[in-house]
């Protein structure tokens, strides 16, 4: 008798859990992460300034977001994309971020990897060898020119 109510307990936490976060997705829009829709980081009010500079920057017309802050191959796109949404949102549903937000480690060095993808002809001559050159610790508002906060301190 007591092995049966330990499932039926079991049951019911676990579809509370699965309902509580179906709906978090949903409320949150977080299904929109999984396009290339730039508007999608929105979602969050502490994104807008950083939209409104892609909009006015010369990344526009070439690069989208994911274009610059993820991998170039499928799964390491949505590995990042799940793993950053997981952070961010623990972050913004506790409060807990600076009001000028700063990138992360891994972060950067993916949005390094993106710079030199697009743009080998003019990386591969200039770091070739070295790990020390960070196309971002000098062009760090490239993508969002009017909110070149966001990669500050290199």
């Amino acid at each position: 008798m007591k092995t049966k109510a330990a499932i039926i307990l079991l049951a019911v936490l676990i579809g509370v859990a699965l309902g509580l976060g179906v709906y978090t997705f949903v409320y949150a829009r977080g299904y929109s992460y999984l396009s290339n829709n730039p508007e999608a980081c929105t979602n969050c009010h502490v994104m807008q300034d950083y939209y409104s500079a892609w909009l006015k920057s010369s990344h526009r017309s070439a690069a989208g977001c994911n274009d610059c802050h993820t991998p170039h191959e499928t799964l390491g796109k949505y590995a990042t994309k799940a793993t950053n949404g997981f952070f961010h949102s623990l972050a913004f549903t506790s409060g807990n971020f600076p009001d000028a937000i700063q990138i992360k480690p891994r972060n950067r060095k993916v949005t390094e990897g993106a710079c030199r993808y697009c743009h080998a002809e003019i990386t591969s001559a200039i770091v070739a060898g070295s790990s020390d050159v960070a196309c971002v610790r000098c062009h760090f508002n490239v993508g969002h020119s009017a909110a070149s906060y966001v990669m500050a301190n290199p």
